[in-house]
């Protein structure tokens, strides 16, 4: 496989140094990304750098994915307006861990394979690098006119906000760039990959690499991902779409995906999944056909998911979706765990009541009706669950006499109630 040529008809490209293509195919060339680690889990921002390093790998390659554990504790300013914390060394270091357990699902780093990927943090190499050594190493070789003229300080210091920028972040580029001299000389490595708002301080490191050592090092830098719509990419109304469970459930990850425009399935399709170039043409060709069939968003959404967490994930979010819009038993919502259930049916309209009226046992009818306002009064109830139209966890209520008893808790604290088609309401008990 060639690495440009699969990155090129991905759309991965943005900027490449010239010469990049000729040494990727003259030799194995070690490659690294740089991963910002402010938080113990990556996003789907991360994964265009993630799967640029799988691609690099797949085609023979040495992937370097490089936790900035240093660099974290200053802030790249590059698209930033405002300066942000800074992580102190404990929260760095576990914050790694956790991204370095997210990273193997997608690189090997285990095989005895001479391209298996190598994890680094750039703290190792600069906590014990005195100031005085940076300046008089690394300083002296990059003047104060190249790093002004990088777009990243220029539009800080002449944006609309003019907020300017601290030295601590002002210094970020030669930090950086040192990481790529460290790596080029300590590793081998002679290309850096990021994203295209990345450039400035990539081509920082192959200068610095060029005056202090004469060596060779090349940049490579794919578009930054936007939607159709020009909203940001990875970004809902609650936040990131993280990799970790414990922040996205994979309900929740499967349904960003299962939901984006036709438009932008076309291009993450390719991004963000391992699907040849052949069988691409045929699902768009399928999808421009029957595009209420949503094909292209079912298999992104179906690719993505299994890769980030797994089948058995893939399929249960397929299940809780059928709960909700499709005809699912109430077998399938009795094994969904809390998290996905309240993602299922969030907004939904809750009640909360006493556990103990349900360990009494309690009439529908009275607890639709009053002790919850899911009817607004007894008579409507009544008529309802006479017509068939009410159901509790899926199963339908043919009793206006039933008694509702805790036994029927979803989770131990859920009743979750549907009155007719598409009404849904949650009675918590506690």
């Amino acid at each position: 496989m060639n690495f440009i040529e699969e990155l090129s008809w991905r759309g991965m490209i943005h900027d490449m140094m010239p010469g990049t293509e000729e040494l990727l195919a003259k030799e194995m060339v070690s490659a690294y990304v740089g991963i910002d680690p402010t938080a113990d889990s990556l996003h789907i921002g991360h994964l265009v750098g993630v799967m640029m390093l799988r691609h690099l790998q797949r085609a023979g390659h040495r992937p370097i994915a490089l936790v900035g554990g240093a660099t974290g504790m200053i802030g790249d300013p590059s698209g930033k307006s405002v300066e942000r914390n800074l992580l102190d060394e404990a929260a760095l270091r576990h914050n790694q861990e956790c991204i370095k357990a997210q990273l193997a699902k997608f690189l090997d780093f285990e095989s005895d394979a001479a391209n298996r990927a190598e994890l680094v943090n750039n703290y190792d190499w600069m906590k014990e690098f005195s100031f005085l050594d940076f300046i008089r190493d690394v300083g002296k070789h990059i003047t104060v006119n190249y790093m002004m003229s990088k777009d990243s300080v220029k539009k800080r210091l002449t944006g609309e906000t003019r907020d300017g920028m601290s030295f601590t972040e002002f210094t970020y580029q030669l930090v950086q760039g040192y990481d790529f001299l460290y790596l080029n000389q300590h590793k081998g490595c002679k290309l850096q990959m990021g994203g295209s708002d990345q450039w400035g301080n990539i081509t920082t490191g192959t200068e610095l690499i060029r005056r202090k050592t004469g060596g060779e090092a090349y940049a490579l830098t794919c578009p930054l991902i936007t939607k159709a719509d020009g909203g940001k990419f990875g970004k809902t109304e609650s936040g990131n779409i993280w990799l970790s469970k414990a922040y996205t459930s994979p309900y929740k990850f499967y349904q960003f995906w299962l939901n984006v425009s036709d438009e932008d399935a076309e291009k993450y399709l390719k991004i963000f999944t391992f699907i040849t170039k052949e069988e691409y043409a045929q699902l768009v060709a399928e999808h421009h056909e029957a595009p209420h069939l949503r094909i292209l968003q079912k298999r992104l959404a179906k690719d993505v998911t299994t890769m980030v967490h797994s089948e058995e994930d893939y399929n249960a979010a397929v299940e809780a979706s059928q709960i909700l819009f499709g005809n699912a038993t109430a077998d399938a919502l009795v094994k969904l765990d809390e998290d996905t259930f309240l993602s299922v049916f969030e907004g939904v309209p809750q009640f909360e009541i006493e556990k103990s009226i349900l360990d009494a046992g309690a009439n529908v009818i009275e607890l639709l009706a009053t002790t919850t306002a899911v009817f607004p009064s007894k008579g409507e109830a009544r008529k309802m669950i006479q017509g068939g139209g009410v159901s509790i966890n899926k199963n339908k209520v043919d009793a206006v006499d039933a008694t509702i008893g805790s036994d029927l808790l979803l989770n131990g604290k859920f009743l979750l109630v549907q009155k007719g088609k598409k009404n849904y309401f949650i009675i918590k008990a506690q």
